[in-house]
């Protein structure tokens, strides 16, 4: 048995995932909100390959991408480095890219820079450039300008808002 959760409501729903072979895309109809979604059972062996592909890398951070009428709730990992945030499309240069139909955020819209400095990571947001700007609350970001960022801090980019979770 596997559990999911409405996309919308967060309503649990229990399934027998043994029942359907690896790849078939199931679609599910919520019982509390009628919302109707589509799951991929993934193949066993890709599970360990996923894993397998990416390195032991410690994130220190996350951005966590607000459900809107765009797209899902999502959680982005950021580890050392520039994090480049934008829409995820097939060659993208965003390497912290999230799943997307907003037509407002572009491919590279902005970069979360997260450095260690004496053991605690700063992490620091600038533009892409985009074409339609980077906020950090209220603020709308200039061009080369750098904002050093806290624990539920909110970013927008175009009509999609991130809430910056800082790891403990």
């Amino acid at each position: 048995m596997k559990r999911i959760h409405c996309p919308k409501c967060d309503e649990s729903i229990l399934f027998d995932n043994e029942q359907y072979t690896p790849g078939r895309t199931l679609v599910f109809e919520c019982p509390a909100c009628r919302k109707q979604f589509r799951l991929r059972i993934k193949p066993a062996a890709s599970s360990e390959t996923d894993e397998a592909e990416e390195p032991d890398r410690q994130a220190y951070a996350a951005v966590i991408v607000i459900e809107n009428a765009f797209h899902l709730k999502q959680e982005i990992p950021l580890y050392e480095g520039d994090n480049v945030i934008g829409r995820h499309v097939p060659g993208t240069n965003a390497n912290a890219a999230f799943k997307t139909v907003d037509p407002s955020v572009d491919t590279t819209h902005c970069i979360i820079n997260v450095a260690l400095r004496g053991g605690s990571p700063t992490l620091t947001l600038r533009d892409a450039p985009s074409n339609t700007g980077t906020f950090i609350g209220d603020h709308l970001l200039r061009l080369k300008e750098r904002v050093t960022l806290q624990d539920g801090d909110v970013i927008t980019i175009g009509a999609t808002s991130l809430i910056v979770k800082a790891e403990d």
